[in-house]
């Protein structure tokens, strides 16, 4: 994978406009914003635009007209559902619905008292899991391990208006001391969640095919589970019409848990949920290594 920096691209300022807006005028009117505001990103944010060009084009082997008009799409998708992040967590909530799809497979992992991974990647809006899982008295905290944090200033304001996630963070540090915290988790039934399909430069990665091309993916998480006989689930929350959303967690059984079958499973899961929301596809970068 090439040109990822480890960061999300974002302001402060950009954030508190949509937040105004939705306090003021509702989601519809922030709905609207978002044809200007992805116009803008279809002709001035050029290596994004290439790379959503590039999914629908050579991976899901759309026309070339329509694979423009689905970067546009793909923009507009994106724009709903980071606005929905905002409008549950400021008295918005009710516009929206839920389906619970597999929501019990966390309940009986959690039986097995091992501890649990789940299994993401950077589709749909997994932000969202506090309004699925949260909820639940009976569930432990979600430990998310990521390797890129938002930029403070965003981090903060996000916090003041939306409140404090239950959901927990443990950011990969080059001193290894991640490691220990997530073992800790473990040992106290805690679930980490992983978003497999990015890694860090410097990781080691896997090379494995994905939609049709060689991509790499990070051996932590899979070692992890395998290793350790840790069980797995594949967990996605995706937009739906009508304000509706999708959650899926689906269990990773296997008679042999390696990390092989581990990893082609998390793969042949991740291309289903890809080609099934493929404007919620949100690495916008070179992510085959392919631009051409």
């Amino acid at each position: 994978m090439a040109n990822w920096q480890g960061k999300s691209r974002g302001t402060v300022l950009g954030l508190r406009i949509y937040v105004f807006i939705l306090k003021k005028t509702g989601l519809r009117a922030s709905y609207f914003l978002l044809i200007f505001v992805c116009l803008y990103f279809v002709f001035f944010a050029f290596n994004s635009t290439k790379s959503v060009y590039y999914l629908f084009r050579k991976r899901l082997n759309y026309g070339r007209l329509n694979a423009a008009f689905n970067v546009y799409k793909s923009y507009f998708t994106f724009g709903k559902i980071q606005i929905d992040r905002l409008a549950m967590t400021v008295g918005l909530k009710h516009k929206y619905s839920f389906e619970f799809d597999g929501i019990e497979n966390i309940e009986n992992l959690l039986k097995q008292k091992n501890g649990g991974i789940l299994l993401t990647a950077h589709i749909g809006n997994f932000n969202l899991a506090r309004h699925f899982i949260e909820k639940e008295d009976n569930l432990p905290n979600i430990n998310m391990v990521v390797s890129d944090l938002e930029h403070e200033e965003i981090k903060n304001y996000l916090a003041s208006v939306t409140g404090k996630s239950t959901i927990k963070i443990i950011v990969l540090k080059d001193d290894f001391s991640h490691i220990f915290k997530m073992k800790t988790a473990l040992q106290n039934n805690e679930l980490l969640l992983f978003a497999a399909d990015r890694f860090m430069e410097n990781s080691k990665t896997y090379t494995r095919e994905f939609m049709g091309k060689p991509v790499q993916f990070p051996q932590g998480p899979f070692k992890l589970a395998a290793r350790n006989k840790i069980p797995v689930l594949f967990v996605h929350i995706m937009r739906e019409k009508n304000f509706h959303y999708h959650f899926y967690a689906r269990p990773y059984n296997s008679k042999e848990n390696n990390v092989e079958n581990l990893l082609k499973a998390y793969l042949d899961n991740l291309e289903a949920m890809l080609r099934r929301y493929p404007h919620q596809w949100y690495n916008y970068y070179d992510y085959w290594n392919d631009f051409s």
